[in-house]
């Protein structure tokens, strides 16, 4: 039931992620409360690094205040005597040593050290060559890890092997015991990281839980087979869950885990997991099974495979997969609005190469509808197969020849079926100084269809003409007491497109492109080679940065607007041309002039519709440490009208308050809610999460329990209640 990763010795926790980052590394084990141990009192630094071979060609160094002998065979040290060989050292008031078995008993309050081990004894007796040693009394601490305990007596078998009777492994503090084990006999071999119980049971605050004959567990960072932490909790859609993994180290460069789950309304299932990393490939795959549904009535299953391989030093083979058995499986089985509300599936399989003037592909795109809400004529087209082929090549001065073209076959069951060919050559040559740049690009574009049935093989050709240009200044500011760089930058991009009509052509993966600050510079409006966009327009844009001693960016700013000088006559069918003098307004700033809060605004004024057609406001402020709390308003004319708010809120070092709540306000409806509370300790953290969500986009709810108890350095019980907060919380850590 324990986790295949071990802690460190390391204290305190990570650094404060960046603001804004959506996950954040938190330690699998967090230490910064324990206490310092007392054995570390007299552990001695500096000792130098010697393996075992090393250390049996060394001379045992001997040390006393007073020594007495009456044959130079067996001596009497008394007064701070040590004994040291390489990386080893005892310490104790009184030693009897003899010279040629280098056998010694020691006692009166014995110390003992290596490269990872501190123990003190009552009494220790042993031999310098060979190294054994049997210590009674013995209290002990892992150097390499945080594992320490007590025993009635211990026997170090050799430099990485010990062996303890009727003894106590955790790694609490000594003086705070909130969990144990407790063993006939403890064997534990730091070289390979694996400790063996006989007879062992665990206890949490004194109190046995759990009892097995035998039982592995981890001392360091090494991999281990065996079972992990269960994971259990409860949903509306399922009832409540267990799951118990078993890990398989199998090899050092592949392992897997196989993961029996039970839910109390749907039945049993079985997943799994598979990864590998080969001198010339890397992957994953993943699983889950059902044989029988109680609700669903039938089978249920998933599959996710990832895979990259090196072919050659410039080409390699990259596939994606991912199917499940229905379109109701993520509402039935995801235990988060994202992952419930996945409503589709894609999957590909290319060849990738590249050079230093050339980028290439060919492969195939599947995708597979997930959301049963949803007709199935939005299913995009399979593309059986897509090429690509891109060129940049340096030609004289400044000048530069580049192509972006593609292939594609277009499939998909009761639909128009057909093939394209998109070619785009053009000339650039990009000219910049430090305070300007300019960089004019004339270009090409041909796109060819071949379609099945009797439509005919229409095509489209244009030429494509842009100018980007802008300029940069900058002085020294000082503000708030700081010193900055600030910048203005304004910027013009002018882009011209004859018209052509296209209504011949079909639509096969074309879509408007969400209009943002990076579309105003943009030569298409849409996804795809369907549709080009006429145009004869100039973008104006106004920027601003400011940017500290050490060159981070503390604040920019930027408004810009397209001008139309011709109408937008080139629409996807059921869109009227549009005839306006310009775009909306788009604006943008970004603060984040403290580690502690960060601000990031957008915002698209209309001046034809004289209204908002987008805003989005998000705060974060950091807590006290590694708390943080986020305020969110989304906002896009027609799709969504949501505020969100999450917070992890240290109320005290051990404990703090989590929670979210995600608000629709075109639907007057909650999407997501939870609150909850973490509790941390040296050794023992516990969350617990109530949530109601929402499962699908008809707006179905169901309502979840989530419990965590992590026992730090072996594993936890419970849900995965850590690993759904880093996904929900912005910056939790």
């Amino acid at each position: 039931m324990f986790d295949a990763s071990a802690a460190t010795l390391a204290q305190g926790a990570d650094a404060l992620c960046p603001l804004g980052a959506r996950d954040c590394a938190r330690p699998r084990y967090n230490y910064s409360q324990c206490r310092r141990n007392d054995l570390l009192d007299f552990y001695v630094p500096g000792l130098p690094a010697t393996n075992r071979n090393a250390r049996a060609k060394l001379p045992v160094q001997i040390h006393a205040a007073n020594a007495r002998s009456s044959d130079g065979e067996q001596y009497q040290l008394s007064g701070h005597v040590h004994l040291a060989r390489g990386d080893h050292l005892l310490q104790a008031p009184n030693v009897d040593y003899t010279r040629s078995t280098t056998a010694y008993s020691a006692y009166g309050g014995v110390t003992y050290q290596d490269q990872s081990l501190l123990l003190s004894a009552q009494s220790i007796s042993g031999t310098t060559t060979p190294e054994r040693a049997d210590a009674r009394q013995v209290r002990y601490q892992l150097l390499q890890a945080r594992g320490n305990g007590r025993a009635r007596s211990a026997q170090i078998l050799n430099s990485v092997h010990s062996r303890y009777q009727d003894a106590t492994y955790s790694t609490c503090d000594p003086q705070s015991r909130l969990w144990d084990f407790q063993g006939h006999q403890f064997d534990i071999n730091r070289a390979t990281g694996i400790g063996i119980a006989h007879d062992v049971s665990m206890r949490f605050m004194g109190v046995p839980f759990l009892w097995l004959p035998w039982m592995r567990f981890p001392v360091n960072g090494q991999r281990l087979s065996g079972f992990l932490a269960p994971s259990f909790g409860g949903s509306g859609n399922s009832g409540m869950y267990l799951r118990v993994p078993y890990y398989l180290n199998l090899a050092p460069n592949y392992d897997a885990t196989l993961e029996p789950a039970f839910y109390s309304l749907r039945g049993p299932m079985l997943g799994g997991q598979f990864r590998y990393l080969l001198d010339a490939s890397k992957g994953e795959l993943n699983f889950n099974y059902m044989p029988h549904d109680n609700l669903y009535g039938g089978k249920r299953w998933m599959l996710q495979y990832q895979d990259s391989t090196a072919l050659t030093p410039d080409w390699s083979f990259n596939t994606n997969i991912n199917r499940v058995s229905d379109n109701t499986y993520f509402e039935d089985f995801g235990n988060s609005l994202t992952l419930a509300a996945t409503s589709l599936l894609g999957s590909s399989a290319y060849i990738n190469g590249g050079g230093s003037w050339w980028n290439a592909a060919l492969g195939v795109d599947t995708y597979q509808l997930t959301d049963p809400t949803l007709p199935q004529d939005v299913q995009p087209y399979n593309r059986l197969p897509r090429g690509v082929l891109d060129l940049d090549i340096p030609l004289s001065g400044p000048l530069i020849f580049g192509l972006r073209s593609t292939a594609v076959a277009f499939r998909k069951p009761g639909a128009p079926e057909g093939d394209r060919l998109d070619l785009y050559p053009y000339l650039e040559a990009p000219l910049q100084g430090a305070a300007w740049f300019l960089r004019p690009r004339l270009g090409f574009r041909y796109t060819r269809y071949w379609l099945q049935g009797n439509n005919g093989d229409p095509s489209r050709a244009l030429p494509i003409a842009q100018l980007d240009s802008g300029l940069i200044f900058d002085r020294s500011v000082n503000l708030f007491g700081h010193s900055y760089t600030q910048t203005l930058e304004p910027r013009a991009y002018y882009l011209y497109v004859p018209y052509r009509n296209q209504n011949n052509l079909p639509i096969f993966d074309t879509q408007p492109l969400t209009f943002d600050w990076w579309s105003l510079f943009s030569s298409n409006q849409y996804t795809g080679a369907d549709r080009q966009v006429n145009a004869n327009n100039l973008t104006l844009a106004l920027s601003t940065r400011l940017i500290d001693s050490s060159g981070i960016q503390r604040f920019s700013a930027g408004i810009g607007q397209i001008r139309y000088f011709t109408p937008q006559r080139v629409q996807l069918p059921g869109y009227p041309v549009l005839n306006q003098a310009g775009s909306a307004y788009v604006g943008m700033v970004s603060v984040g002039l403290s580690r502690n809060w960060s601000l990031d605004l957008t915002q698209q004024y209309d001046p034809n519709l004289h209204r908002t057609t987008v805003s989005s406001v998000g705060i974060q402020r950091r807590l006290n440490g590694d708390g943080v709390l986020n305020l969110a308003y989304r906002y896009r004319r027609g799709l969504f009208d949501q505020y969100d708010v999450s917070a992890l809120w240290p109320v005290s070092p051990s404990w703090s308050l989590v929670g979210r709540w995600d608000y629709s306000v075109a639907n007057h409806k909650t999407l997501e809610a939870f609150g909850g509370v973490e509790w941390d300790s040296c050794c023992v953290s516990v969350r617990g999460v109530l949530r109601r969500y929402v499962t699908n986009y008809q707006g179905n709810e169901t309502n979840a329990i989530m419990l965590e108890v992590v026992f730090n350095g072996i594993g936890g019980l419970g849900s995965r209640t850590g690993n759904f907060l880093s996904h929900a919380i912005l910056g939790y850590q």
